[in-house]
């Protein structure tokens, strides 16, 4: 892997000439890992103003500043689409929201409900495999993390604009597909949701209970195969 084809993820504002000094992680990859040099380039984005070439302008094993040269790709509109997965163990979830990420969501909301493995989670730590993903996949915005809700507080507070498509691994509706606007989708975690749960969340007028085939899947193989449904047919 070349310098050239590095794609960094980085929180300052860009603009032509703006200089931008890495963090101390970004910094020992590109200096010590990488073996960068003053002059190279690659690309960064902040999530807001698009994809610009950048050079290596000074150096440290502790310290790396770029300055920003031209814009590359200019910030293009992204799928609103969220996804609500019941929280699972440490390495599930942690693929979840990388294959999330990949596909494209917007919003990552993990949910506690009567089976879920867990109930908390390292919210910087999955920040920094979204950011990774985000870079490796060449997505030009990073999707937010949001801090694990319980099922029954995620419904009373649901946004009465937003279509939430939940799989139902008895497979009674119509197969998902993919869906313009502003969606979600929600899978349950191992086991699947109780029947309490499922007349709750059924009791709210923007549900759609769905079906993501023929087959019963694993949790973490129904959050990224229902987003593939959602989102394959959207930039």
């Amino acid at each position: 892997m070349s310098v050239a084809s590095i794609r960094l993820f980085v929180p300052s504002p860009l603009r032509e000439r703006c200089e931008i000094a890495l963090g101390e992680a970004q910094s020992h990859y590109l200096a010590n890992v990488m073996r960068a040099a003053a002059g190279e380039e690659l690309r960064v984005f902040d999530g807001v103003s698009g994809e610009w070439r950048a050079q290596v302008t000074k150096i440290s094993r502790k310290m790396v500043l770029l300055t920003a040269l031209a814009q590359t790709r200019p910030q293009a509109p992204e799928p609103d689409a969220w996804l609500c997965f019941a929280l699972l163990k440490r390495a599930k979830t942690d693929m979840v929201v990388e294959k999330a990420t990949e596909l494209g969501v917007s919003v990552i909301q993990p949910v506690i409900t009567a089976r879920t493995n867990a109930d908390h989670v390292n919210l910087e730590r999955l920040r920094a495999i979204a950011i990774e993903a985000a870079e490796q996949c060449e997505r030009l915005e990073v999707p937010e993390i949001r801090p694990p809700l319980p099922l029954a507080r995620l419904m009373v507070d649901w946004p009465v604009e937003r279509t939430l498509f939940v799989a139902d691994e008895r497979r009674t509706g119509a197969l998902l597909g993919n869906r313009d606007g502003r969606v979600a989708l929600m899978t349950g975690p191992e086991g699947g949701f109780t029947e309490a749960e499922l007349e709750a969340i059924g009791r709210t007028p923007q549900v759609t209970r769905v079906s993501l085939g023929a087959r019963i899947l694993r949790a973490e193989t129904a959050a990224i195969a229902g987003l593939a449904l959602l989102l394959a047919a959207r930039p």
